[in-house]
């Protein structure tokens, strides 16, 4: 294996692409970026300008690859955002914007239409986060744009399109939407024939790690790379999390404390469960069951612009100022609980109309108690779904290998190692999702003879919190009261009260 090479991992997030350049050791060698547009054109929805996602790889790329000798890039893969899919006519044009995976207009598709037979064939509990849904939305509410739709492609099959011609893309990409039969890897006819669609609409599947073809003459120009680089099947964000951070077997997880929280195990076997929902994995044979809480770092944003003044001055930083306050606030937060559905609730509950709540607020609370109750909130959230996982399954994790912003901070690492009762290991890299594809570039170009070598040899884990097994036995009560909460407000949340103008 020659030090020279190296391979290419783009992730086309949701507000933007990074492209990564890493060595066969997992050191990123560098890195561009390019910003993304986001379009709320109402609550509950959101849109993409799709042709943006290839000018913004362009120029990451570029810069990634600017004053670097392109003869060593021997592979690119791409890393996307999930269930975020556009339809195009027969010229590749787009014909409305892209849909993103945070939509959440198909609420009565959900409700119409899911199903425990979907869910079994699919993997993916009813909820709006699921293409499928948004899809059939269209066909309600637009369905012109349907019958002018030659094709329905993912984020990685429309960026593969772009660089090679082909209409192709990875199952572990196509998977999220809900088109795909996970149990056999390919697309579900009865999903099709529900939605009017042929299977001549959708793109190729290959799984990830596979060759897709080589990079066209036109698209290596406007990338800055030569002209026959192997494309490599990538996988959705959340599997390439799983795989970068060296989770390619049982008994680890990844925690990807991000904008939104997202935990995944690794298993051999399918088995559907509403505690979590499945996707193909990375390794040939393989699924991840996710959990997601939809507020990581998501809540810790709401509060710096909520609890803070823009005239305030915060020596190290607001973050570093809002941890060291509530680091003196006892463990739970002096009786006040936040449990964090903001964005509504998911796993394990897939209740799309749960709100947040405040339970135990009182004078004597102040801005640190909220700052605390709010880490203390994802941190229970995540073990509520954890249990369920386990529940289900009967497979224990041994330890969570966190990364994103939120694994930043070592008060809201150890209240998660405390409350989960199991060692949080952060990961090395920071830019796990990039090395995650890093890793099916390099197995695609040959690099190593398996996914799982290519993740062994170019993951490793940093700083490591132990849970405090005194905390953990505090924490384990306050839990128990946490868990009762949202089960008493469940018909709250759903108990409509129409208010007259």
């Amino acid at each position: 294996m020659s030090d020279e090479r190296v391979v290419i991992a783009v992730d086309c997030s949701t507000t933007g692409v990074k492209a990564s350049v890493w060595n066969a050791d997992g050191t990123e060698v560098a890195s561009g970026r390019a910003e993304l547009d986001l379009s709320i054109p109402e609550p509950g929805r959101g849109e993409q300008d799709p042709r943006q996602w290839w000018t913004a790889m362009q120029s990451a790329v570029r810069k990634a690859v600017d004053g670097f000798d392109i003869s060593r890039v021997v592979s690119l893969t791409v890393t996307h955002q999930r269930e975020t899919f556009v339809c195009l006519d027969e010229h590749g044009e787009a014909v409305r914007p892209a849909m993103l995976w945070l939509d959440s207009r198909a609420g009565e598709q959900v409700d119409r239409y899911g199903s425990a037979d979907v869910h079994d064939r699919t993997g993916k509990p009813p909820n709006t986060t699921v293409s499928y849904y948004k899809l059939l939305w269209l066909a309600e509410h637009e369905p012109e744009v349907l019958s002018r739709t030659a094709h329905v492609v993912e984020v990685h099959g429309y960026l593969v399109h772009c660089m090679t011609g082909l209409w192709a893309t990875s199952t572990a990409s196509m998977d999220p939407t809900g088109l795909v039969d996970i149990r056999t890897g390919d697309y579900d006819a009865a999903v099709l024939t529900h939605l009017g669609l042929d299977r001549s609409q959708l793109s190729i599947l290959h799984p990830p790690g596979d060759v897709i073809g080589g990079l066209a003459t036109d698209a290596a120009k406007l990338l800055g790379l030569l002209p026959g680089t192997l494309i490599v099947a990538g996988a959705g964000d959340g599997q390439c999390a799983g795989l970068g951070a060296g989770v390619a077997a049982p008994g680890r997880a990844y925690l990807n404390i991000g904008t939104g929280l997202i935990s995944g195990t690794f298993s051999s076997r399918y088995q559907p469960d509403r505690a979590y929902r499945a996707m193909l994995g990375t390794i040939p044979g393989s699924f991840a069951y996710e959990t997601f809480v939809g507020a990581g770092t998501y809540m810790i944003s709401w509060f710096i612009n909520t609890f803070t003044r823009p005239s305030e001055t915060f020596r190290g930083g607001v973050e570093a100022t809002l941890e060291s306050e509530a680091a003196v606030v006892p463990r739970g937060s002096d009786g006040l609980y936040v449990v964090p559905y903001w964005n509504g609730a998911l796993t394990p509950y897939w209740d799309h109309e749960a709100r947040g709540i405040m339970v135990g607020l009182q004078g004597v609370h102040h801005r640190a108690h909220i700052y605390r109750a709010v880490l203390e909130g994802v941190a229970f959230e995540l073990r509520v779904s954890q249990d369920q996982v386990e529940q289900a399954t009967g497979d224990s994790v041994e330890e969570f290998v966190a990364m994103g912003g939120g694994s930043q901070c070592p008060l809201w690492c150890q209240i998660i190692a405390d409350v989960l009762r199991r060692p949080v290991v952060l990961s090395r890299q920071r830019e796990t999702t990039c090395l995650g594809a890093g890793m099916l570039a390099a197995y695609g170009a040959g690099l190593f003879p398996s996914i799982r070598c290519a993740a062994d040899a170019m993951s490793a884990t940093d700083l490591r919190y132990e849970p405090d097994p005194k905390a953990a036995d505090d924490y384990e009560a306050l839990y128990r009261r946490y868990a009762a909460i949202y089960p008493a407000f469940r018909s709250f949340f759903h108990d409509r009260i129409e208010v007259m103008a």
